[in-house]
């Protein structure tokens, strides 16, 4: 196996026995990245020389045996965590030469873990996309069909991963942003319990639903990568106290006593295609086949989800992306003539259209005399959602779906119908409306090859659940093991 394609326990066991050193490691991922990523675009920016400078560091840290399970690791950060003297640009024009100041929480747990900063990936615009076709910086291809999106908003992670581009990645998930692209590129993807990882340093789309998580190649991975960010932060007001178990010590081979609970709202969806319904069909099979019990069980305000979610979501954009004025940091319009103008130009310039079109609905529906209407009524369906997930998991340990209702689709299909593509989130935005864990993993391929995922969801603060059930999935499957053919 070359360097690039190992997992990160894999890297970790040759680092540790010094049969690989960590500069050996990331110099590999950066070829990698020089050799496909012309073609995939996955990458905003490329950290090379301070890449190599952690590595040395590593490799040093290594020699004294001070090492971490990420120490040596290279990874992919999603291009709206904060980076400490390296670009961070949100994939936006507004943004384009932002450098922070600070490290976002994460990227601190990161560093002292020794982990390697290889470059920052593309993304949605200020993650507001189902498709990473609205960067405002360049285009990333799914690295299974380049003819197609790697999903969004952390569509960069997911392909960067998917690509051996990287060992492991960071995204950010707020209405299915990290499990909507790892279903579509492959790989594994988790969503934590909103305040289980600091939202420190996460420039902010919708505060309430936001949340950074790990993509990886497998499950253990993504275990070793919760292991590091999570736990309180008192710079982060949503941050919770809540005692952070060692995942890696869930991923036991026994699912004898697990009910994994099937809403029919999810199953029995209108427009879920035949393949995804297929591999989904197998999927449950395999886990009953390993010891769990299945039960059907009802989430009846689904129906609403995607509404409530369209209103909640644009009013906290429309509250967040207000500092954007050309005053303080970002793009300025040189050329306005009073203030009102440079204010009016800052935001017509330096914002895509999807990003306008949600602070539009979201001012709008935050506006005198409507807040009641939309952004009242949608909070209350959203307590009504969260009713219906407390409710079924008095019946049932974790929640199996499709992640997204069709594989990725070609570049360009659904870009002039928004509609369509929020509906690509149908199944994930619930999990963060209700704060709850969800997760994907590879679970079959469509006929022409593009990769399917499974979701489940848990309690507030289970993950544990989530990664056992997961990784009895994943140990009696093969998909994850597939890679493209780039």
């Amino acid at each position: 196996m070359k360097l690039h394609e190992l997992t990160i326990h894999e890297a970790h066991e040759l680092l540790k026995q010094k049969k690989i050193s960590s500069s050996e490691l990331t110099k590999a991922v950066l070829d990698q990245i020089e050799a496909v990523d012309e073609k995939v675009g996955a990458y905003i920016s490329i950290f090379e020389e301070n890449a190599m400078k952690q590595a040395g560091e590593a490799d040093k840290a290594i020699s004294r045996g001070e090492i971490q399970p990420l120490t040596g690791i290279p990874m992919a950060i999603k291009d709206l965590i904060c980076t400490k003297g390296l670009r961070t640009t949100c994939a936006s024009k507004i943004l384009e030469n932002f450098i922070p100041p600070y490290d976002a929480t994460v990227m601190k747990k990161l560093n002292k873990a020794g982990a390697v900063t290889v470059g920052k990936v593309n993304m949605d615009e200020f993650a507001m996309g189902s498709s990473t076709e609205n960067s405002g910086l360049k285009l990333t291809c799914n690295p299974w069909d380049l003819a197609r999106i790697p999903g969004g908003s952390s569509g960069g992670s997911a392909a960067s991963v998917a690509a051996d581009m990287c060992i492991g990645s960071l995204g950010s998930d707020t209405g299915g942003s990290i499990r909507q692209p790892a279903s579509h590129c492959g790989v594994v993807g988790m969503k934590p319990t909103y305040g289980r990882v600091s939202r420190y340093g996460l420039v902010a789309f919708a505060s309430s639903l936001d949340q950074i998580g790990p993509l990886a190649k497998d499950v253990t991975d993504g275990a070793l990568i919760l292991n590091t960010i999570s736990g309180y932060d008192p710079s982060d007001s949503t941050s919770v106290p809540e005692d952070v178990p060692d995942f890696t010590a869930f991923l036991k081979k026994d699912l004898k006593g697990i009910t994994v609970g099937l809403p029919k709202e999810y199953h029995s969806s209108e427009g879920l295609h035949p393949d995804v319904a297929a591999s989904i069909k197998n999927a449950v099979n395999t886990i009953q086949s390993l010891g769990a019990e299945l039960v059907e069980i009802s989430l009846p305000h689904t129906r609403y989800a995607v509404a409530a979610y369209y209103v909640i979501a644009p009013c906290e954009a429309s509250s967040n992306l207000a500092r954007y004025d050309g005053v303080r940091y970002g793009f300025r319009d040189k050329d306005s003539n009073d203030l009102i103008q440079m204010y009016r130009n800052a935001k017509s310039k330096g914002f895509g259209t999807e990003v306008q079109r949600r602070i539009i609905l979201g001012t709008y529906a935050l506006s005198a005399g409507y807040y009641d209407a939309y952004y009242g009524k949608a909070s209350q369906v959203r307590t009504l959602i969260m009713e219906d997930f407390k409710n079924a998991f008095q019946t049932c340990d974790v929640l199996l779906s499709p992640v997204t209702p069709s594989p990725a689709f070609k570049i360009g299909e659904n870009a002039d119908d928004p509609l369509t593509m929020y509906l690509s989130d149908i199944f994930t935005l619930s999990a963060n409306l209700a704060g709850i864990p969800g997760i994907s993993v590879p679970c079959g391929f469509s006929e022409n090859g593009l990769p399917i995922g499974l979701q489940l969801m848990g309690r507030h603060f289970n993950e544990e659940m989530l990664i056992k059930v997961a990784y009895n999935f994943e140990q009696a499957t093969d998909f994850h093991k597939k890679k493209p053919n780039l």
